[in-house]
């Protein structure tokens, strides 16, 4: 963290709770890191105030266990557990789970000190209890790191690795480095970077220098809002153009992304690919959605609506014999929950002999080997589209269509739980009273009910 008191993380939580802007734009204004900020909100939404107080912890065995435990019971990230357990550095969540994969239980106690070498000198890297033991002004300098440096390496790693250029991947990279040293000393943290001073300092001072494009920006912001949205950044770079501003539109787009704007006429659809996280499953479907009776072929998804800058996930499965909407569940976030919780209410319309194939995209989601296991104990077959191709799961991309064109384009939503109630009343509409064509005139559940007597 960046030596913020807690007064300043207060007000920042306060502007961010009660104003617009996300956690990029008020970070520029505030001059904190948007992770720094996400964290700072979620641990006051989840702790109040206690999440904002200083906080130095030596952690237990007894305590890391539980840790753990309650993140494998209730499949969290790392992050989502640190906030749960109020721990400031949400990496080192992650580690402890790499030590007791690799060792046990033991593996969770104290860690030896660790001899680091390079070309130039050798470091000894301790925990910071064996600062105190330095009772000699002649005696090497031991480096304050604690177990976790191993985890700050990594995370700048990852930083590099998902930057779009070298140049952002430094100034990323710099601006970690600048939050953590309070905690540590420069030169270890400039180390375990691989990042030389001078680069570190340049970085430091481009970004005290303040924005060359700050007089661009505000004339992509004005073009935006005088187009009320309907410009993506070829036709605002277009517009520069014709105003005699000669800018690259891939200058435009960056700068767009940065003060989050962007075409609302064809808002981006949520994705939820990964990478190749765990085994895709065959396409046993083969985009044959017709079914013989229910519970033999099921479909699901998940969707994302936006309103007034907050996000509502939802994801539904149907059967394809009668395109019933027989289990769905709503989150704030597309985590694991929201597949998980859907899959349980789904299984209990299951009978004793129903064994039915259950497609779905390749989401990460769905490749995990927990929602593989759920599964597995109810002896459901998974099935999943080619990647990149929605044509092989179209019955629920038609119904994620039909539930935006009749409810979500028509009404004016305030808030997402009003959007949430609103759902849950338009699935019982779709079910029970919306007729089909193809079903005869009837609904989903006048003809299940008709055909099955159930």
């Amino acid at each position: 963290m960046a030596k913020h008191s807690e007064q300043f993380k207060r007000q920042v939580v306060e502007r961010y709770l009660t104003g617009s802007l996300g956690y990029e734009l008020l970070g520029r204004e505030v001059g904190a890191h948007p992770r720094s900020i996400h964290q700072w909100v979620r641990l006051y939404q989840m702790h109040g105030e206690a999440g904002l107080t200083k906080k130095v912890s030596v952690y237990s065995v007894k305590f890391k266990l539980k840790v753990l435990r309650h993140k494998w019971k209730h499949q969290l990230s790392g992050f989502e557990t640190s906030i749960f357990f109020n721990i400031r550095n949400a990496a080192i969540v992650t580690c402890w789970e790499r030590w007791y994969d690799a060792g046990g239980v033991k593996a969770l106690g104290p860690r030896p000190g660790k001899i680091k070498e390079n070309a130039h000198s050798q470091t000894r890297v301790t925990k910071p209890c064996d600062r105190q033991s330095q009772n000699s002004r002649r005696a090497p300098r031991r480096v304050e790191l604690s177990s976790d440096g191993e985890c700050i390496s990594k995370k700048v790693a990852s930083l590099k690795a998902g930057a779009a250029d070298a140049e952002r991947a430094a100034a990323e990279t710099a601006q970690v480095i600048t939050e953590l040293r309070q905690h540590f000393p420069l030169p270890h943290l400039l180390n375990l970077a691989g990042m030389a001073r001078s680069t570190y300092y340049y970085q430091r001072s481009v970004a005290v220098a303040g924005d060359k494009y700050a007089a661009l920006k505000k004339h992509i912001k004005t073009i935006y809002d005088a187009q009320k949205g309907r410009y993506g950044y070829r036709r605002v770079a277009a517009q520069l153009r014709n105003a005699g501003e000669h800018v690259n539109h891939k200058v435009v787009q960056r700068l767009m992304i940065e003060m989050g704007l962007k075409s609302l006429v064809r808002p981006k659809k949520y994705r939820s690919f990964k990478g190749n996280v765990g085994e895709a499953a065959d396409n046993l479907l083969q985009r044959n959605f017709q079914a013989d009776g229910i519970n033999q072929k099921w479909v699901t998804d998940v969707t994302e609506f936006k309103v007034a800058g907050q996000k509502l996930f939802l994801s539904p499965v149907m059967d394809l014999y009668n395109g019933e909407i027989i289990a769905f569940q709503t989150h704030r976030r597309p985590v694991l929950e929201l597949v998980t919780k859907m899959l349980r209410k789904a299984t209990r319309k299951l009978g004793k002999d129903d064994r039915p194939i259950l497609h779905s995209d390749q989401g990460w989601h769905y490749r995990l080997p927990a929602y593989k296991l759920a599964l597995t104990k109810k002896e459901i077959v998974q099935s999943m589209s080619r990647k990149g191709n929605c044509l092989d799961n179209a019955p629920i991309e038609s119904f994620f269509a039909v539930l935006k064109t009749e409810l979500f384009h028509l009404q004016k939503f305030t808030s997402i739980d009003e959007l949430e109630k609103a759902i849950k009343k338009y699935i019982r509409y779709y079910n029970y009273e919306r007729i089909k064509v193809k079903l005869n005139g009837l609904s989903p559940v006048q003809y299940r009910t008709q055909a099955t007597g159930t």
